[in-house]
């Protein structure tokens, strides 16, 4: 299927790794420029180098810190005329509510709710000055699904979810298509960690980790491409009329799996 997105600027947070790395990659296959945002410079360049030599793209990396109002602001500055954005950009911690103190909290959704918030306001006026773009927000099951040791997650994703529905509930007036993707299990470098240090308190070995994943839908976790090919088809005229929804991808665990 063609999604007549070549040519298309992505701005892309949480980039050097994980989803955000796989997004690049489905972006540029389909003949997309890139922005790339993350911290680590290292790996934004081998990647930024990599999609070039593969897809013949125009690829931009910026090492910035989304915690800081001003490298955030730069960002927007940075990467004006963007078709779309893809908010990606988060490491929220697990815990339940006694091991996670108020710094903690903060710090956490000073990147992943706020940071999403602030870049969408900045982004969203521009888009809005330019008469269309698409904004991406890729925010997690269990702002639906809620887990007492992941609530700093659950109440973050919660209201990124809100947030979605909100202002992709009236932003077609404006041209501009607000939509979210909520991921289930995915097997990122993070989620792999995860399960090697369950496997080693439970197991005590960390190479059996694939043995938790036994009861996922399929026996595993989601690829990071199943949501990056999702993010390039909504980013699509093929979804023209889609806004102020979010697509749960977990396999069906929301939906009572098992």
């Amino acid at each position: 299927m063609d999604l007549h997105l070549h040519g298309k600027r992505v701005l892309i947070t949480g980039a050097s790794k994980g989803i955000g790395a796989a997004a690049a990659e489905a972006f540029a296959a389909e003949g997309c420029h890139l922005h790339l945002a993350a911290r680590n410079v290292a790996l934004l360049e081998a990647l930024a180098d990599r999609l070039r030599a593969r897809h013949q793209v125009d690829v931009t990396i910026h090492p910035v810190d989304l915690r800081k109002p001003d490298e955030l602001a730069a960002l927007a500055d940075a990467a004006s005329g963007i078709d779309i954005l893809v908010n990606n950009a988060g490491d929220i911690p697990g815990g339940s509510i006694d091991k996670i103190d108020e710094p903690t909290w903060r710090h956490a959704w000073d990147l992943k709710v706020f940071g999403f918030i602030n870049l969408t306001r900045l982004v969203y006026a521009r888009m809005k000055t330019q008469g269309f773009g698409v904004i991406i927000n890729d925010i997690g099951a269990a702002g639906e699904k809620f887990d007492a040791n992941y609530i700093c997650g659950s109440a973050g994703n919660a209201a990124l979810m809100a947030f979605t529905r909100a202002l992709g509930g009236k932003s077609l007036k404006d041209n501009i298509r607000v939509v979210g993707i909520n991921p289930g299990p995915v097997e990122t470098e993070r989620h792999i960690t995860l399960m090697k240090t369950r496997a080693k308190a439970q197991f005590g070995d960390e190479n059996r980790f694939r043995e938790l994943q036994s009861g996922l839908p399929l026996g595993r976790a989601a690829h990071p491409r199943e949501i990056a090919d999702l993010m390039t088809f909504l980013a699509s005229e093929r979804a023209g009329y889609t806004s102020g929804v979010i697509y749960t991808v977990d396999g069906g665990l929301s939906a009572g799996w098992g």
